[in-house]
């Protein structure tokens, strides 16, 4: 009966936890129905004032991007602001070819009167904060706008970010983004879906309270003071973005998110570069829990209900790890519920905890609806768009779970890039992309162990109790098999 305690009280742990989660959920949910109410969009800059315009840097970190290197460099150079009020940082850490045809494309550029430089470092040393902490230190520019090598700003971007920094306060701006190839397969509508639930629901319901958000690593703008009195860039998490926005805010600086500013971006496309983002993202938000944990909880800026999210958010990644104790643990449960008679009355109690998975679905409703309008054809599609991605994230977990538990335990690894592949319409090819990993991962052999586990959970589902069987767990278990399932078909078949 010992076994049988602990296994409850670690599943009762897990729900509990989820189910706080949501309710955080639902109360960005409230926020951001509020904030929708307001309209305090300021119009953009008058390009004709010239004299009145802030010098921008615009710090472009790449690292080996072979297939979106020309086309990152041709559109930043359509960027409308007068020149000699721009410099742009092409920050090139690659280690193969590539740096030869970037720096011959930056000296065209040059030539045409862009104050534009190649720079490049010996090593890689903290990474893509490395890069960008070195690119500070002779930076121009009173503010610095920052784009990973997918995304393509519009040319009035500047113009539409740089207004809000009249408040002297806001040390950061951050735009939505977008997703040039969100219907090229079925992985890059999941991961539309899960980016569009963040940069609604997550990030105009924080910051239209005043809690804590992040930059998101791209597509934003910092007021380069701002960067240096947070103590500038460190590279001892995989999420830097996430560190220096926390450590911000911490010193007062206001955060100032634009729904409205979509900056478009290429979604990977293979589940190996979908993997590695995954596992770099979980990890980094374990790392800065760590990291940030303590100082939060003891600043005396911030308003309990701030502390709070702040804490659920950095908390965000282990969520993960959660679902993957609740998913291992539900079939030991089943047989546990089905042998002690007398613990029926908390299974009931337990069952409660489905309106976790209703509230996510009323949340990620409304972010699904102001993207794609409502009526009953948009709510059919979404309610197969919720379980899909329900489904795959869930096939996710362990993946997930496993980057969360080396960043709780303070494992370091290195900054792994996620491969780009200039990819939007399904006739482009993906096949003979270098960089994508060619091995697979030992996860990837348990992820195939799990999807024959919960294939035994949905068998047994007929054969306990007394009764003819006990199916409330069925459903779960079902979308635990495919979720795992595809995970390791597609890793196993997505190679080039």
């Amino acid at each position: 009966m010992i076994l049988e305690i602990i296994t409850i009280a670690i599943y009762s742990t897990s729900l509990a936890l989820i189910f706080m989660y949501a309710l955080a959920q639902l109360n960005l949910l409230l926020n951001y129905l509020s904030a929708h109410k307001k309209n305090d969009q300021l119009p953009p800059l008058d390009v004709s004032k010239v004299n009145e315009l802030p010098t921008v840097t615009i710090q472009l970190p790449v690292f080996n991007e072979m297939y979106v290197m020309d086309r990152l460099l041709e559109n930043i150079a359509t960027m409308d602001y007068p020149q000699h009020k721009l410099e742009i940082q092409v920050l090139d850490d690659s280690t193969d070819e590539t740096v030869e045809t970037t720096r011959a494309h930056v000296a065209k550029l040059k030539a045409t009167g862009l104050d534009i430089t190649h720079i490049t470092r010996t090593d890689r040393s903290g990474f893509k904060a490395g890069a960008l902490k070195a690119g500070l230190e002779i930076a121009k520019g009173e503010f610095i706008a920052i784009f990973d090598a997918d995304f393509l700003p519009e040319s009035d971007w500047l113009l539409r970010t740089l207004p809000y920094f009249k408040d002297r306060n806001i040390g950061v701006v951050q735009t939505r983004w977008g997703h040039i190839n969100r219907e090229y397969s079925l992985l890059t509508r999941i991961q539309a879906f899960a980016l569009d639930a963040h940069f609604t629901l997550e990030q105009v319901g924080r910051n239209s309270k005043g809690h804590f958000i992040n930059f998101n690593g791209t597509a934003g703008v910092w007021r380069k003071a701002c960067i240096l009195d947070a103590g500038n860039w460190e590279g001892d998490t995989l999420t830097e973005d996430l560190d220096l926005s926390y450590r911000a805010q911490l010193k007062n600086w206001k955060f100032k998110y634009l729904e409205d500013v979509e900056t478009p971006a290429e979604l990977p496309v293979v589940i190996s570069a979908a993997r590695s983002q995954q596992f770099r993202w979980n990890k980094g938000g374990a790392e800065n829990f760590r990291k940030m944990l303590w100082r939060v909880l003891k600043s005396d800026n911030i308003s309990g209900k701030t502390k709070l999210h702040g804490v659920l958010h950095l908390l965000n990644s282990t969520m993960f790890l959660n679902v993957f104790i609740v998913a291992v643990l539900s079939i030991p449960m089943l047989y546990i519920k089905n042998e002690y008679a007398h613990l029926k009355p908390y299974f009931y109690v337990m069952s409660f905890f489905v309106v976790s998975s209703i509230i996510f679905f009323i949340c990620y409703w409304f972010m699904y609806k102001n993207i794609y309008g409502g009526g009953v054809k948009n709510f059919i599609k979404y309610i197969g768009m919720f379980f899909t991605f329900f489904t795959v994230a869930m096939g996710f977990s362990l993946h997930n779970s496993i980057a969360v538990l080396e960043g709780h335990a303070g494992k370091r690894s290195e900054f792994v890039r996620t491969p780009k592949f200039n990819i939007s319409t399904l006739k482009d090819s993906w096949k003979d992309n270098k960089y994508i990993k060619k091995n697979i991962s030992i996860n990837v052999i348990f992820e195939g162990l799990l999807t024959l586990y919960f294939a035994f959970g949905m068998y047994s589902a007929f054969v306990v109790g007394d009764q003819g069987g006990d199916f409330g767990l069925f459903p779960f278990h079902l979308m635990l098999f495919l979720g795992f399932g595809y995970v390791f078909v597609k890793s196993v078949t997505s190679k080039a």
